[in-house]
């Protein structure tokens, strides 16, 4: 997976809580077998009308987000079904980061092990992002994991939490197969012995 260290970039604000990941990515997008491609299905059921045409009304379809590479939603993110799918989605999309009051269990780990961060921030903190994305276009988050905080140009900085573990996969880019190759010479030597 891509390492994550330090990212700054324009945020998309979707102002819903219990965002769930049938909405994320609908079910009949799951017959592929690659983590790719599924970025032009993400949230599919809420961009497109059912002719096929956009759905302006749609928060993320307005163009000040076309470039929008960090998601800020509101609480319960990613709720729903385990399909790891939706964190490919988002990250095919261009998400690097989703920032949340509170995410679902499963969908949290999801995200650490396929590179989308996720941050949780408080009620307040999570209100002043979303302030800041209506009143300025184009706003921008810097999101840095090295020192676990949230910041903005004006000011706004928040710090937040992530536990040592996880946080050190992110910087160095692994997920649960490379830190087994990591031991391969080990796994190695094992199945040589067996012989």
């Amino acid at each position: 997976m891509q390492s994550f260290v330090k990212h700054t970039g324009v945020v998309g604000a979707m102002d819903r809580s219990n965002v769930d990941t049938d909405q994320i990515i609908p079910k009949q997008f799951l017959k592929r077998i690659e983590r790719t491609g599924f970025g032009e299905f993400l949230f599919f059921d809420w961009r497109y009308h059912p002719d096929g045409g956009s759905n302006d009304e749609f928060e993320l379809n307005r163009p000040r987000f076309a470039d929008a590479s960090i998601l800020v939603a509101r609480e319960n993110f990613g709720n729903g079904s385990s399909r790891e799918h939706a964190v490919w989605a988002l990250d095919d999309y261009g998400f690097r980061c989703v920032i949340a009051e509170s995410f679902a269990d499963i969908f949290y780990n999801n995200c650490s092990k396929n590179g989308v961060l996720p941050v949780v921030l408080s009620k307040d903190a999570v209100e002043k992002i979303h302030r800041s994305v209506a009143a300025e276009e184009g706003y921008q988050l810097t999101v840095d994991l090295e020192t676990l905080k949230v910041s903005d140009s004006s000011g706004f900085a928040e710090v937040f939490e992530m536990d040592a573990f996880r946080r050190q996969c992110f910087l160095e880019g692994l997920d649960h197969i490379a830190l087994t190759l990591q031991h391969a010479d080990k796994i190695d030597a094992y199945e040589r012995s067996l012989n």
